[in-house]
């Protein structure tokens, strides 16, 4: 059991470089569309797209952790929802919460807007909405990076301690 916590935290601090490039590209694209006087729309499909990817990414790693640290992966018509929720609570004598309720709040309008994204044209898009979800999640980035980076910290730690 000991590999599957290490491999964990390795994939998590692996793929804090991606998240990270999401968070800027959809801050950069945002910042562009406003100056833009032509091709709006391409920066506001860039700014969904990489709000889309930032989400997708956690998502992955949340799976993984239910799947072999928790060992129970939700199901059913919300298990999208569920998945997340159950990355804010502890699961005794199994781990500590994941991400914090504050960081649970944020990443839940990202979730509720890729699936907003993948449903609807791209044409369909609010401007106020992508605004607010770029200004949020570069707000919320630092502070849910560093509770990823304790849970993986974690990893290590009931790695070494099972040695």
């Amino acid at each position: 059991m000991t590999s599957v916590f290490v491999e964990l935290a390795e994939r998590m601090k692996a793929e804090m470089a991606d998240l990270e490039d999401a968070v800027t590209r959809a801050a950069r694209a945002w910042a562009r569309s406003d100056d833009a006087a032509v091709d709006k729309d391409i920066y506001l499909d860039s700014v969904a797209l990489n709000l889309h990817g930032f989400y997708s990414g956690l998502e992955r790693l949340f799976e993984l952790i239910a799947r072999h640290i928790d060992q129970v992966l939700p199901s059913g018509e919300t298990w999208h929802r569920d998945l997340l929720a159950r990355m804010c609570h502890d699961i005794a004598d199994v781990r500590p919460a994941v991400v914090s309720e504050k960081s649970e709040r944020q990443l839940d309008a990202l979730r509720r807007f890729r699936h907003l994204v993948r449903n609807v044209y791209a044409t369909n898009l609010v401007p106020e909405k992508l605004a607010s979800l770029v200004d949020g999640l570069r707000e919320h980035w630092p502070g849910l990076q560093a509770e990823l980076l304790a849970f993986a910290q974690f990893l290590e730690y009931v790695a070494r301690d099972e040695d």
